[in-house]
């Protein structure tokens, strides 16, 4: 009988079709979960260790509190040139991110969500989407209203943009624009203010030690002068706290325009004291000669007016050896000279930069379900905060030169620790 009546519900469709609709919305009542907000993250700058974990800790908590979340590619470029079109292929522009996703990348350095250097609000004409050429025609142009509109259209309540100072000033920007923001700090120089700490700087000067102390056999076979360039545009953290580890005896930073001469001299008398017969000197990109100006490669700038630097560590290199005879008893020093560059920002990062993205992850997100926005997470004397974002354009964050660089020994100051910050040197003003 069971099976009797079974056919012929099977032979009524409309029956069938019925059924068929109450289980849909049963199953959809069982296992939909009500999102409690979109999250919108993304990655600008010169890419670091410690982006794509930072990337993973803010997804894989946002998920399991039941919001979605959308990964931003190519930093303020993605969200610029999406098309407002649920036809057009965005795939370009952003990405649902998951827990299986950004597991993946999570221990990886670099930033899988890619990266750039743009800035909405000074979008040269001949950069403008092709799709918004016809209602943007000036020689710069402001397409914030864009960048809102999409943010709309994509459904992100909070947007995480992770990065330094340009790409936070833009998120301060869009903050003040209305849009809710909480930011975090990246960039191997540690100069974004208000935190002791960015995401990269540690691997960054892990690196620096490393190869620095890897090249010291080649300056010692050959009893040379070592000019390493690192980075560093306006502060000389990555130069001073390698240098204070031992790496190297001498450095020359932004905060103080430094004699050649006078550097020359210093160095010979460590390479002549040296058993080994070589010293080592670690050079800011942005340091500069008293009298003199930064040295870039081209005149090319960036949407932040930044022209890429590069070149200082061969002209420091070369006045070096003219001026080695002089405090060498008439010989001549001949040089090693090597420009670290990218080799310090690749690869995985190291422990601190394995946690502390992971915490600041979290801090962004704990804000977020608190409805607190317009804040950068931090980390300030060893402790994790946050602050107002606008302290990131209200304020510059540079070594304290009175303090903690010797400028008569050129190198930092190796004493009263007491009581400082982990990472100490910073000044801000």
């Amino acid at each position: 009988m069971a099976d009797y009546l079974f056919d012929m519900i099977l032979k009524n469709s409309t029956f069938t079709a019925c059924i068929q609709i109450v289980s849909n919305k049963a199953f959809k009542m069982v296992n939909q979960k009500k999102i409690k907000g979109v999250i919108g993250i993304l990655t600008g700058g010169g890419d670091v260790p410690g982006l794509n974990p930072a990337i993973r800790a803010v997804t894989i908590r946002a998920n399991r509190e039941g919001y979605k979340v959308i990964g931003l590619r190519r930093g303020w470029a993605g969200i610029l040139e999406i098309i407002r079109d649920p036809k057009a292929d965005n795939s370009n522009c952003f990405q649902i991110l998951t827990d299986d996703i950004v597991n993946k990348s999570g221990r990886t350095g670099g930033t899988f969500l890619h990266t750039s250097r743009t800035r909405p609000s000074h979008v040269a004409k001949i950069a403008v989407p092709d799709h918004l050429k016809d209602t943007y025609k000036d020689e710069i142009n402001d397409l914030t209203p864009e960048v809102i509109k999409n943010l709309e259209w994509l459904g992100v309540d909070f947007l995480i943009p992770i990065g330094g100072d340009d790409t936070l000033s833009y998120g301060v920007h869009l903050y003040k624009q209305g849009f809710k923001v909480v930011a975090i700090p990246k960039t191997m120089d540690n100069d974004v203010p208000g935190t002791d700490y960015c995401i990269g700087f540690s691997t960054c000067v892990t690196r620096t030690i490393q190869m620095t102390n890897t090249l010291r056999t080649s300056a010692g076979s050959h009893e040379r002068i070592m000019v390493l360039e690192v980075f560093g545009r306006y502060a000389g953290f990555t130069a001073m706290l390698p240098t204070m580890a031992g790496a190297a005896n001498r450095c020359v930073i932004p905060e103080y325009r430094f004699d050649i001469e006078q550097l020359t001299k210093l160095l010979v008398e460590d390479r002549n004291s040296n058993p080994s017969k070589y010293s080592i000197v670690l050079v800011s990109e942005g340091a500069l000669y008293k009298g003199g100006d930064m040295i870039f490669q081209d005149s090319e700038r960036d949407a932040y007016g930044h022209a890429k630097l590069g070149g200082i560590g061969d002209l420091v290199s070369a006045e070096i050896k003219e001026h080695t005879a002089k405090f060498n008893n008439g010989k001549t020093i001949n040089i090693i000279n090597q420009k670290l560059g990218y080799m310090v920002r690749g690869g995985d990062p190291d422990a601190v930069d394995s946690i502390v993205p992971m915490a600041f992850g979290n801090l962004a997100l704990d804000l977020i379900m608190k409805g607190i926005h317009g804040r950068v997470v931090v980390l300030k004397n060893g402790r994790y905060d946050n602050v107002p974002i606008d302290v990131v354009t209200s304020s510059k964050k540079v070594v304290k030169v009175s303090e903690y660089y010797n400028v008569e020994r050129l190198r930092p100051y190796y004493s009263n620790f007491e009581m400082k910050p982990f990472f100490l040197m910073a000044a801000e003003y």
